[in-house]
C-alpha cells in the first residue's frame, strides 16, 4: 500500500537553521534520483525554479532536465543542497545555472529573470516553489517581522517573479505555482504560512485570467505533508515525528512524487489547462 516509502513515527530530529539542509535528514528524502524517467516533454525549454535546492524544487529540476530542460536554480543560501541539485541536472544533459540570493529582494526578483535569459537564452517555464514556514502556538507569538517574511517570500516574490518572467515569455510558455493543502484547509500553528498558501491559490486563477490571450499558462499544484528540509527545521519534534500519519495514506509523500505534476502543467501535455489546482495530497481532498 505505501510502495516502501517511510511511514511515521519518523526518527526524532530537528534542524535549528532555517531554511533546513538536506544532508541531516532521515530517512533521506527521495528526489527521483533513482526513478524519474523523461520522455522529452520539455526538449529545449529554459525553466527557472525557486527553491530548487532540495526538495519539491529539487525533484522538480530533475525531472524538468530529464525532460529535456535547461534549469536556473534559485535559492537562498544552501550551497551545497544546490550544487548536488546542478549536478543532477547537469548528469542528465543539461545546463544548470544557480542563482542564490533573497527573494524578498525586489531587485533580486528582477535580475533572476534577467540573469536566466542573460546565461540560458530565453525563459519557457517559471516555478515558484520558494518558501517560508514557521510554527507558532498563539497569535500573539508572530510579530510583524515574521508575518511580513513570510508574505514578502511565500506571495510578494512570486508576484513580482512572475511579472518579470510575463514579459519576456513567449506563447506556449507556463507558470507553476507550488500552494498547499493548506490554502483550504488551514493549520492553525501555520497562520502567516497557510495565508499565503491561500493568495497563491487565489493569485493563480486571477493570473491565468490575465495572461492567457497571451498564450502563457498558468497552475498551481497543491501538496498534502512532504517530506522535506522545511519540516524538521520549523515544526516542533512531535510534529515531525509523526509527519504524515493523518492522512489517508497514513504517510509523507516524498518530493519525488510531486514532479508529474509539475512536468503536466509546465509541458504542452497542459495545454488547455489553465487557472487549475493539482491536488498531491495522499488522498485527503482539498475541500
Amino acid at each position: 500500500m505505501n510502495e516502501h516509502r517511510p511511514v511515521p513515527p519518523m526518527p526524532g530530529q530537528q534542524q535549528d537553521t532555517t531554511p533546513g539542509r538536506t544532508g541531516p535528514m532521515d530517512p533521506q528524502p527521495d528526489h527521483g534520483e533513482a526513478s524519474y524517467r523523461g520522455s522529452g516533454r520539455l526538449a529545449g525549454k529554459v525553466a527557472l525554479v525557486t527553491g530548487g535546492d532540495s526538495g519539491i524544487g529539487r525533484a522538480v529540476c530533475i525531472a524538468f532536465a530529464r525532460e529535456g530542460a535547461d534549469v536556473a536554480i534559485a535559492y537562498y543560501d544552501e550551497h551545497d543542497d544546490a550544487k548536488e541539485t546542478a549536478r543532477w541536472v547537469e548528469e542528465a544533459g543539461r545546463r544548470a545555472l544557480l542563482l542564490p540570493g533573497d527573494i524578498r529582494d525586489r531587485a533580486w526578483c528582477r535580475e533572476l529573470v534577467s540573469k536566466t535569459v542573460g546565461e540560458l537564452g530565453k525563459l519557457d517555464v517559471l516555478v515558484n516553489n520558494a518558501a517560508y514556514q514557521m510554527t507558532h502556538e498563539s497569535i500573539e507569538s508572530i510579530s510583524d517581522e515574521e508575518w511580513d517574511r513570510t508574505f514578502d517570500t511565500n506571495i510578494g516574490a512570486m508576484f513580482r517573479i512572475s511579472r518579470e518572467a510575463i514579459a519576456v515569455m513567449q506563447p506556449g510558455s507556463a507558470i507553476v505555482n507550488t500552494a498547499s493543502i493548506n490554502a483550504d484547509k488551514p493549520k492553525p500553528t501555520l497562520l502567516p504560512y497557510a495565508a499565503t498558501k491561500g493568495a497563491i491559490q487565489n493569485f493563480t486563477g486571477g493570473l491565468a485570467q490575465l495572461v492567457a490571450q497571451r498564450g502563457v499558462r498558468v497552475n498551481c499544484v497543491a501538496p498534502g505533508p512532504i517530506w522535506t528540509p522545511l519540516i524538521p527545521s520549523t515544526m516542533p519534534p512531535e510534529q515531525v515525528r509523526e509527519f504524515g500519519k493523518a492522512t489517508p495514506m497514513g504517510r509523507p509523500g516524498q518530493p519525488a512524487e510531486l514532479a508529474g505534476a509539475y512536468v503536466l502543467l509546465a509541458s504542452q501535455e497542459g495545454s488547455y489547462i489553465s487557472g487549475a489546482t493539482i491536488a498531491v495530497t495522499g488522498g485527503t481532498p482539498l475541500i
